[in-house]
């Protein structure tokens, strides 16, 4: 038979303390003694107490619940980031309840009310666009929201990054160093502020050095369409194929370079560098050893839970703020390294 579920009164009379103390044993940020606090816990385990959790939530008006909002996680950056969020926001007290979403606006609209539902305490999005509808009602729930990887001009929305235009820019002086004369790019989702950002970085450097982009094709931030991307730009005559190109992110850039080479039969990076931006763990296998930028995801995590707390703890005085994080320039065998190079940081 099933055993009766023990209650914190049980416990109390156990540790021989009040039930108020037993709350306060099992409420985080709860002030109790060391002393009592042993008892209680001792007791708890001894009689296979559980707190409830959702009635603790009902009472306090605080959940305990994080939503995170993810687009996709084939992009092997978002695995790694996302684990790091979870376990940081766990080491704050909070759990994290996941949801899934494509990328465009309209369909987080639809989820929204279901992670509303749930009385989240916070939200965390994950490369998705968001409406200012949407915005305004988390707003009005008391419900913050930081973007992860994501900007929007959204009045009153925290946003956590890397710096994807200077990034974008160093790539292109990189590639301008190796004397690269046919330059290509291999664009991401179009609606991301992440692939805006790292064109318009790459584009204003090529600018300001005199050189024109000579292809451009989109990938979507998608296997298969990258693929795509690759066949068209690179399975033309020589003359007509660019001899470098930037890939918006390395989930792309990987399955490009399998084109270039399987496919297409060219050397990396004799006949073609590619550059790719992330520097998620595949990149430096030695069957891709790909030259990147890389996202800090540790700092980009650290930025963002911080910027979640502060709006939790403090919602009347905190203050949106829009992080922007460099990362290092990570130079390895895909692309020809410019004669003297010295890696920025």
């Amino acid at each position: 038979m099933m055993a009766e579920k023990i209650t914190s009164l049980q416990v109390a009379e156990k540790a021989g303390v009040s039930q108020s103390a037993v709350s306060r044993v099992f409420t985080p940020g709860a002030s109790v003694s060391k002393k009592t606090a042993d008892k209680v816990r001792k007791a708890a385990e001894e009689l296979g107490y559980r707190p409830n959790v959702l009635a603790r939530a009902m009472v306090s008006g605080k959940s305990r619940i994080i939503g995170l909002v993810v687009a996709y996680l084939e992009n092997h950056f978002y695995p790694e980031a996302l684990e790091i969020l979870s376990n940081t926001l766990q080491e704050q007290g909070y759990h994290v309840l996941v949801f899934m979403a494509s990328q465009t606006a309209g369909n987080i609209d639809n989820v929204m009310d279901e992670i509303l539902d749930y009385q989240v305490d916070g939200i965390v999005m994950a490369s998705v666009a968001m409406s200012s509808d949407i915005a305004t009602r988390c707003q009005q729930a008391g419900v913050p929201i930081v973007l992860f990887n994501r900007s929007q001009d959204i009045e009153g929305i925290s946003s956590v990054t890397s710096d994807n235009h200077a990034g974008g820019r160093q790539v292109a002086e990189f590639l301008i160093a190796g004397d690269h004369q046919r330059i290509g790019y291999i664009a991401g989702w179009e609606g991301a502020s992440t692939q805006r950002d790292r064109e318009a970085g790459f584009r204003e450097y090529l600018q300001e050095a005199g050189v024109e982009l000579f292809a451009r094709e989109v990938g979507d931030f998608h296997t298969e369409r990258a693929r795509d991307a690759g066949r068209r730009m690179f399975d033309v005559p020589a003359d007509q194929r660019p001899d470098a190109v930037f890939v918006a992110n390395d989930h792309m850039a990987l399955t490009v370079m399998d084109v270039i080479r399987f496919e297409l039969g060219l050397r990396i990076p004799e006949d073609v560098s590619v550059v790719g931006y992330d520097d998620v763990p595949p990149a430096d296998w030695p069957a891709y050893n790909l030259t990147t930028m890389r996202q800090r995801a540790n700092l980009m995590v650290a930025e963002t839970v911080s910027a979640l707390m502060e709006h939790i703890n403090n919602p009347k005085t905190a203050s949106p703020k829009r992080v922007a994080i460099d990362g290092p320039f990570i130079v390895r065998g895909s692309a020809r390294l410019p004669e003297g190079w010295t890696p920025k940081g």
